[in-house]
């Protein structure tokens, strides 16, 4: 498994987004359950948000982004980054396993 880091950019105003939020988390909400997400919200200014996830590989992660409600119903993107957690609090140590 590798680290990645999602940064979501909301393409539409924010109106658009609130309409979607729900699908959105809900959709979020089985990436937890299956145990690949470790933490998502929204940054501030709100403008999108960020999700931390572990996936096989950056097709894998590119694939969840293209099934998320907010990219489906084009109101975000997403822009995908791959990253080595050299160093991390051992609270991760299960999670990065």
């Amino acid at each position: 498994m590798k680290l990645f880091v999602m940064l979501v950019n909301y393409t539409a105003p924010i109106e658009k987004i609130e309409e979607n939020l729900n699908a959105h988390r809900s959709y979020l909400s089985e990436g937890y359950k299956e145990g690949f997400l470790l933490a998502s919200g929204p940054r501030n200014p709100k403008d999108g948000g960020l999700i931390i996830g572990k996936f096989e590989c950056i097709n894998c992660a590119t694939a969840f982004s293209k099934a998320d409600p907010f990219v489906q119903n084009h109101v975000a993107e997403y822009k995908i980054y791959e990253f080595d957690p050299v160093l991390h609090n051992t609270i991760l140590d299960s999670f990065l396993k």
